[in-house]
C-alpha cells in the first residue's frame, strides 16, 4: 500500500498582523507523519504567534489556512483545535506539583469513575499506559513534586497524548521542553520525543538549542522576523549554517571582534596557583588586561566547578588566587567582589538573580553604594542607571519594574550581565554566559564580553559551547580530570583542535 503523501499538518501563507504590523508573513510549513520538525528563531520571530494560531488563541489574517491530515482547521476555537488532534506542551506545564503522577495525567480528560467515584486502580492502570506510551517509567502515585525536570515534562507530555476516540492526537507542538531542564536531563526527554514520533504523531519542536535540533529533528524551519528563511533536512545544514539562517553572520562577527582586540597587556590582572578543590587538581594559568580566555572540557572534567573556585562560591582546598597582585581568600565572595571580580554563575534562576525583585532592583543589587544618601536610598538615582542598561544591552520590554520572572531567557540574561558590568570589573568570569537564550540575545552578549575586554578587563569563559569558545578566546585551557592537560593559542583555536584536546584524541603540553 502506498504511502499517503497528505502531510500531517500543512499551512499555506499564514499570515498575522498586529495594528497593521505583521508578524507572520505568509508561512508555508509541513509536518509529515512520524517527523520531529524544528522550529527555530530569536525571539519576536513568530514562533509564539504561530502557536497561537494552531491553539486557537489568535485568528490569522485572511487568505491563510491550516490543515490537519487533509482536514482545514477552524481558526479561532481550541476546541477545534483540540479536535483536529492538535495538541500542545508548553513551557509551564500546567502540572499540580502537590497531585500524584496519575491525577496530573486526568486533569485534561477527566477521571475514571464509577457510581460517581474515582476508580483509583483503573486510573492508575490507565496513567501506567499514558508514561508507557513515551517510554517513561514513574510510580504513579507519588506527587508530580518529587520527580525530576525531565520526568515532569514527560508527565506533561503524555497527558497531552492521552488517546480520544473522539480526537485521535496527530500532532504534538512542543514549546521549548527543554528550556528549564539542566544539560543531564535533556536527553532523557529527546529520548521521550524520539518514542512519540515512532508511533506516528507529527511533532513541532520549538527550541533555541541547536544541539537538540541535530540530535532529534529530521528537518527543521527557520523563522526571522516573521518570515520563513528555510525550511531543510537537518542532515543537509551544519550548526553554522543554522546560525547564519538565524542571525546573519552573528557567530564570525564575534570571532572578527575578539581578533581585532589589542593583544593582552601588563601584568597578570588574574593569578592562579595551584587550585584545587571539586573536581580541580593543581591548576595554574594567569590572564592579563584585555585577554578572553576559554575554559573547555566535558562534563566532569572540573570545567563547571573552576570558576565558581576562583571567586569563592564554590570550596577550595588549596591554591591561591589573586587579583592585580592581592590574594583572595576562598569562600568569601564578598572579598572577590571588593578586589574586582565579577561572576556570572549558569543558572540565572538559582544563582545569578532574585525572579521575583523587578529587574531594575537586580542590576542594582551589586552595589547599592550610589544610590544611597543620607541613609536612604535614591530610586531615581537607580532608575536612571537601570534604563541606562536597559538601553545599551537592548533589553525587552523597556520595564524597569516588571518582576526578572516575566522577562524571556534572553533579556534575564541580559539583567544579569548588566549587574556586574556596572562594577565595571578587573576580572569578569562567565559560566555558560549564553546557555538558554536566543540568537539575537547571544550576539548582544558577546558584544559586551568583547567590549569588556577592549575596556581592559580580564575574562574568562567557561562554556560547553565550542564554537562559541572558539569565537570568543584568544586562549583556550582544556581541563581533563581537574587538571589542565592543553592550553592553546592564535591559529590552533579551531573547533577541530579544541576537540581533540578535550577529548584526549591528542596529547600537548600546557604552557602558562
Amino acid at each position: 500500500m502506498a504511502e499517503d503523501p497528505t502531510p500531517l499538518l500543512g499551512m499555506q501563507q499564514l499570515t498575522k498582523s498586529f495594528v497593521g504590523k505583521p508578524v507572520l508573513s505568509a508561512l508555508d510549513l509541513t509536518v509529515e507523519r512520524g517527523e520531529v520538525h524544528a522550529l527555530l528563531g530569536e525571539n519576536g520571530s513568530g514562533k509564539s504567534t504561530l502557536i497561537k494560531i494552531l491553539s486557537g488563541y489568535h485568528v490569522p489574517d485572511p487568505g491563510g489556512a491550516v490543515r490537519v491530515d487533509g482536514h482545514e482547521l477552524a481558526f479561532g476555537s481550541p476546541a477545534a483545535s483540540h479536535a483536529a488532534g492538535l495538541r500542545f506542551v508548553h513551557q509551564d506545564l500546567g502540572l499540580i506539583d502537590t497531585e500524584t503522577v496519575a491525577d496530573n495525567l486526568s486533569l485534561s480528560a477527566g477521571f475514571n469513575t464509577r457510581f460517581g467515584t474515582v476508580r483509583g486502580r483503573e486510573s492508575r492502570r490507565i496513567a501506567r499506559a499514558d508514561l508507557a506510551r513515551v517510554g517513561l517509567d514513574v510510580d504513579v502515585s507519588v506527587p508530580v513534586a518529587r520527580l525530576s525536570p525531565a520526568q515532569k515534562a514527560g508527565v506533561a507530555i503524555a497527558r497531552a497524548l492521552r488517546p480520544s476516540r473522539q480526537a485521535p492526537v496527530r500532532v504534538l507542538v512542543l514549546d521549548e521542553p527543554t528550556a528549564a531542564l539542566p544539560a543531564a536531563e535533556v536527553e532523557h526527554l529527546l529520548a521521550m520525543i524520539r518514542s512519540v514520533s515512532a508511533g506516528g504523531v507529527g511533532v513541532m519542536y520549538v527550541t533555541h538549542r541547536l544541539d537538540e535540533v541535530f540530535s532529534v529533528a529530521q528537518r527543521v524551519t527557520v523563522l526571522r522576523d516573521g518570515t520563513k528563511q528555510a525550511s531543510v533536512a537537518t542532515s543537509t545544514i551544519d550548526r553554522r549554517g543554522l546560525i547564519t539562517l538565524l542571525t546573519g553572520t552573528e557567530l564570525d562577527e564575534a570571532q572578527a571582534a575578539s581578533a581585532q582586540l589589542p593583544a593582552a597587556r601588563g601584568e597578570a590582572l588574574l593569578h592562579v596557583s595551584g587550585l584545587q578543590g571539586e573536581a580541580l587538581e593543581d591548576v595554574s594559568f594567569d590572564v592579563q588586561a584585555g585577554d578572553i580566555v576559554g575554559i573547555a572540557g566535558i562534563t566532569g572534567s572540573g570545567r563547571e566547578t573552576l570558576l565558581g573556585a576562583i571567586f569563592g562560591s564554590r570550596p577550595r582546598s588549596a591554591g591561591i588566587v589573586s587579583v592585580r597582585g592581592s590574594a583572595v581568600r576562598g569562600g568569601r565572595p564578598d572579598r572577590s567582589c571588593a578586589a574586582g571580580m565579577a561572576y556570572v554563575p549558569p543558572d540565572r534562576k538559582v544563582l545569578s538573580a532574585i525572579m521575583t525583585l523587578s529587574a531594575r532592583e537586580n542590576i542594582g543589587l551589586s552595589d547599592l553604594s550610589p544610590f544611597w544618601r543620607l541613609g536612604l536610598l535614591r530610586p531615581r538615582a537607580e532608575r536612571t542607571e537601570a534604563k541606562g542598561w536597559f538601553e545599551r544591552l537592548s533589553i525587552r520590554p523597556m520595564s524597569l519594574d516588571a518582576p526578572l520572572a516575566t522577562f524571556s531567557g534572553g533579556n534575564q540574561q541580559k539583567v544579569v550581565m548588566a549587574k556586574w558590568l556596572r562594577r565595571e570589573p578587573a576580572v569578569l568570569l562567565l559560566d555558560e554566559p549564553t546557555q538558554g537564550v536566543d540568537i539575537a540575545a547571544k550576539a548582544q552578549l558577546h558584544r559586551e564580553i568583547v567590549a569588556a575586554a577592549n575596556a581592559g578587563c580580564a575574562v574568562v569563559i567557561s562554556s560547553s559551547d565550542l564554537d562559541e569558545i572558539v569565537a570568543l578566546s584568544h586562549r583556550v585551557l582544556v581541563l581533563r580530570d581537574g587538571r589542565l592537560t592543553a592550553q592553546l593559542r592564535d591559529e590552533s583555536v579551531t573547533v577541530r583542535e579544541v576537540s581533540h584536546a578535550v577529548l584526549g584524541s591528542e596529547r600537548r603540553g600546557v604552557s602558562r
